[in-house]
């Protein structure tokens, strides 16, 4: 039952993630959340996401961004990383994760999910049918909203370290 909002990978940041493997796998576009995935909550892109994405663009990754907030955030850090962008997406409908695929022209064997949140970002990426990766969030302090389900989040990741491995 909880199975649905439980990623494919989990791993501390979006910076550490093997993107040469995913390269190699077949992967040709990433789809990224922002807050808490690329940049503190609001914040410009660290130096280290502005490299991550020029990291991609040797690579061959094509990349888009998929927020829930509004253009006016979502905008300016897309254009300071260098990537189309879908704001207002509604996560986690899958219309704003075609959007992105479109966008990218690649398709769900080919598209890889990154994101913070496992009942927006990663449950729309499994509905949207994309291999899914959730990194823990760079700043423990969020919206009260966020908070309250962070304790629901904790119950599930509770169940996922301890589902039988494949």
């Amino acid at each position: 039952m909880l199975d649905k909002f439980y990623p494919n990978a989990r791993t501390a940041t979006s910076w550490g993630i093997d993107y040469e493997t995913l390269a190699a796998g077949g992967c040709r576009g990433v789809i990224f959340d922002i807050d808490n995935t690329l940049s503190v909550h609001g914040g410009p892109p660290p130096e280290q996401t502005l490299r991550l994405f020029e990291h991609l663009r040797t690579l061959g990754i094509a990349a888009c961004l998929l927020s829930n907030n509004k253009e006016p955030r979502v905008k300016p850090f897309a254009e300071a990383v260098g990537v189309p962008y879908i704001a207002k997406a509604g996560k986690p409908s899958v219309k704003g994760y075609e959007k992105a695929m479109s966008v990218m022209g690649t398709d769900a064997g080919s598209t890889v999910f990154v994101g913070d949140q496992l009942f927006t970002d990663v449950y729309g990426a499994r509905r949207a049918g994309l291999y899914s990766i959730l990194v823990e969030p760079i700043d423990p302090r969020e919206e009260i909203q966020i908070v309250l389900k962070r304790y629901l989040e904790k119950i599930v990741l509770f169940f996922y370290e301890r589902r039988p491995k494949q």
